[in-house]
């Protein structure tokens, strides 16, 4: 792959961290440094780590993760997806899911990140053969992730105030996090 096809794969891998983090920009509705910066520092860690973590098994186990590795990221977001659409019909102090909590960051950092195991793969499938090859994939994955996870967030926070009138946040992020788990899904299972 050249560098131009790594910009892309990780513009592509990003899109998820994206609109996780516009969903949680909207439910905030304001700006948390401390919060953002751990929240996307987590999404890009994750989405460098998982195709490394891809890489390494491939000669192990690479098809046992390949053939599970879709069903555990829709589990996950349909899970947390699910929590979220619940929580929307109740009472607004008895809202669970907090995108500032350090657990729901790593839930949500890990299920969206699952689908990079199969890059990892892809990399020792296409003649990365040493660590120092896939370095500099990782880090331009890992920015790109992080880069996005902040300018998600900042959407979400600028549009959430107007959206959180017309309807409610947690209800529109639990079907976008399902919807997410979805295309994951049925991608993998009709590649």
């Amino acid at each position: 792959m050249n560098s131009f096809d790594i910009w892309l794969l990780a513009v592509a891998l990003a899109m998820d961290c994206f609109t996780v983090s516009i969903v949680s920009g909207v439910i905030v509705r304001r700006w948390l440094w401390a919060m953002i910066l751990r929240m996307a520092f987590l999404f890009g860690l994750f989405q460098a780590m998982m195709p490394l973590i891809g890489w390494l098994g491939t000669n192990h186990f690479s098809e046992q993760l390949e053939a599970i590795d879709h069903w555990i990221a829709f589990g996950l977001l349909a899970f947390i997806g699910g929590k979220m659409i619940r929580e929307s019909f109740g009472p607004e102090e008895e809202k669970l899911f907090n995108p500032q909590n350090l657990k729901t960051q790593l839930l949500l950092a890990v299920a969206t990140s699952i689908d990079a195991l199969a890059i990892g793969i892809s990399f020792a499938c296409t003649g990365y053969n040493a660590v120092t090859q896939i370095i500099s994939p990782l880090c331009v994955i890992g920015l790109v992730s992080f880069l996005f996870s902040l300018f998600g967030y900042q959407l979400g926070v600028k549009f959430g105030k107007s959206i959180a009138r017309k309807l409610k946040p947690e209800l529109l992020g639990g079907i976008i996090l399902i919807t997410i788990g979805i295309k994951i899904l049925i991608t993998h299972l009709l590649s």
